[in-house]
């Protein structure tokens, strides 16, 4: 029935509305139907049955049942429009941003047998303040209106067959070369830099696409989404979930005598925190451990656990009032990709990151080396790289058999091939050779790129040239290439060295088909790829997310009697 047809039906019923005082037949609170007679007719509410063929006692069965219709339909369709209005009202609270902002791509995972492809998402925490909120919640009063800055980054990876989910947080202050950049605002280009930056400066080079570029470049990970949130939307949804259990093994206060410091005030022991005492947690560095970006990203990582048991065991998402303002702070909070820029992508995403069992979540940092006050990746962090681009998981439970590369393998010969660009000729091949053998303990080999340059003109690559102008620390032979159409030459240099797929990677770094010899290649002319570790490295201190028992050790000088 249409709306019009039912106000029609209501005026209708309103010029003969019968002797009843108003509607019979309204529900109990159980859901029956209270006055409704055994064979159906509906008496006068207030007064006995009437007897047939009484002149006035009864209404007819076929009017109420159209004036119970009309209203049905009236409500309903209220309902949908309300609901279509508001739906459309929480999309528009999303704010989007384009995904990359560089112009390096890296490859989607190969589908494993079964079809599924793993999923990973950069989540970015803000430390915008443009707005009176952000200010008064992030304080640096000076800094109003600045540049924001990429202070939290975390890559979520949940794996192809959605059984595990691995995080690897990146401390702000990792020294990495940020990619060129375009802002899609206003088109400023922000040139790829000549040497490294701190990695959370990323975010004002156009905005969350160019961190996202910044990560890719860095670990050849594809990156499917964002989600960005600022300080103000960490309280609001904090408040909207509620408290999340969180420890440290003394009292503790966040404040140094210069005022530095979070303000985070708790005595020892295990407490619920939410809204802002959750920002001042999230944001703690001086307190925690030894004060460092590193103490902090445990803290999170602490954070995030609870917040993901709590969520599966204890949050009452049936109570609409509470369901709604989540609904409403979350969309207000965050920016997004445009993969992501509706309330039902998030619901769908959500209720994925959802069905991970906790004792299959794994949080880890970056493995990383000081370089003056700054860090820097070292040869562990790529191996938690490579594990993530494998799909494997960090907690070490993926059933034996059958692992992830080689059922990649399997899955692409059961498709039709889509293979790179045919590769040229081997003499018409250019190749650079660097020399990338110095390791932590050790120099360079000396010579290496030569030999190994001359390796590769006996084989037919008379384009192999050495870079003799320094050299690298890898932890493994690779070969780099810059652009897609490059791809099939970089291949057929690995594969006549015997350098396996998995070691050829699309980079800007290069400007054309680069081998970096590593330091698995020393000596010899024969490359052969070492049995690789798909261990979890110690040195990215893993959380299991069931471990309910981990604790935040206090520093002595920020604690309290």
């Amino acid at each position: 029935m249409t709306q019009r047809a039912a106000r029609k039906t209501l005026r209708d019923d309103r010029r003969d509305p019968g002797p009843d005082d108003g509607p019979s037949g309204v529900p109990d609170d159980d859901g029956g139907n209270a006055a409704a007679g055994d064979d159906g007719d509906i008496p006068a509410s207030g007064g006995d049955a009437p007897t047939p063929g009484g002149g006035g006692g009864r209404r007819p069965r076929r009017r109420m049942l159209k004036w119970v219709a009309a209203v049905l339909a009236l409500f309903l369709l209220g309902a949908a429009g309300a609901g279509y209005v508001y739906y459309r009202h929480l999309n528009g609270n999303i704010k989007q941003n384009p995904l990359n902002l560089g112009d390096g791509k890296v490859a989607k995972p190969t589908p494993n047998a079964a079809g599924q492809t793993p999923l990973n998402i950069l989540l970015i925490g803000s430390d915008a303040r443009d707005s009176k909120e952000n200010q008064d919640l992030g304080g640096a009063r000076e800094t109003f209106g600045s540049t924001p800055l990429a202070d939290v980054q975390m890559l979520l990876h949940l794996s192809a067959d959605r059984t595990n989910m691995s995080v690897i947080s990146m401390p702000r202050d990792t020294l990495v070369r940020i990619p060129k950049c375009t802002d899609p605002e206003d088109g400023t280009v922000y040139e790829a830099g000549n040497g490294r930056t701190m990695t959370n400066q990323s975010l004002g080079h156009g905005g969350p696409g160019c961190t996202v570029a910044t990560w890719q470049e860095l670990t050849g990970i594809h990156i499917d989404h964002f989600i960005m949130v600022d300080f103000a939307g960490v309280v609001a949804m904090a408040d909207a979930v509620g408290g999340v259990p969180v420890c440290v093994d003394a009292n503790i206060l966040s404040r140094d005598s210069q005022g530095h410091g979070s303000g985070l005030k708790l005595p020892e022991g295990t407490h619920p925190i939410k809204g802002e005492q959750a920002l001042q947690w999230l944001r703690t560095r001086y307190g925690f451990e030894d004060g460092s970006d590193l103490a902090r990203a445990k803290a999170q990582h602490m954070y995030m656990n609870s917040l993901a048991r709590e969520l599966r065991e204890n949050a009452d998402l049936s109570n609409p009032n509470k369901l709604r303002r989540l609904a409403e702070e979350a969309t207000r909070a965050l920016t997004v990709d445009p993969g992501l820029d509706t309330v039902k992508k998030l619901y769908d995403l959500s209720n994925e990151l959802r069905g991970v069992d906790p004792e299959r979540i794994t949080m880890t940092t970056m493995p990383n080396r000081y370089v003056g006050a700054r860090v820097e990746p070292t040869e562990d962090a790529e191996q938690l790289f490579r594990l993530v681009r494998e799909d494997i998981a960090l907690d070490g439970k993926d059933e034996k058999g059958e692992k992830p590369a080689q059922a990649a393998e399997a899955a692409k010969e059961e498709r039709p091939a889509v293979s790179a660009e045919p590769a040229a000729p081997d003499d018409r091949i250019a190749v650079q050779v660097v020399n990338g053998t110095r390791t932590d303990t050790l120099g360079a080999t000396s010579g290496r790129a030569s030999a190994v340059a001359g390796l590769l003109q006996e084989k037919g690559f008379t384009g192999a040239t050495a870079d003799t102008a320094g050299s690298l620390s890898e932890q493994l032979t690779l070969v780099r290439y810059p652009s897609a159409d490059l791809k099939g030459d970089a291949l057929r240099v690995a594969e006549s060295l015997g350098v396996p797929e998995s070691s050829v990677r699309q980079s800007t770094d290069v400007s054309g088909v680069t081998l970096v010899v590593g330091a698995d290649w020393r000596e010899g002319t024969a490359y052969e790829a070492p049995e690789q570790d798909d261990t979890t490295p110690e040195s990215a201190e893993a959380l299991n997310g069931a471990d309910d028992s981990a604790c935040m050790e206090v520093n002595p000088n920020y604690t309290w009697s």
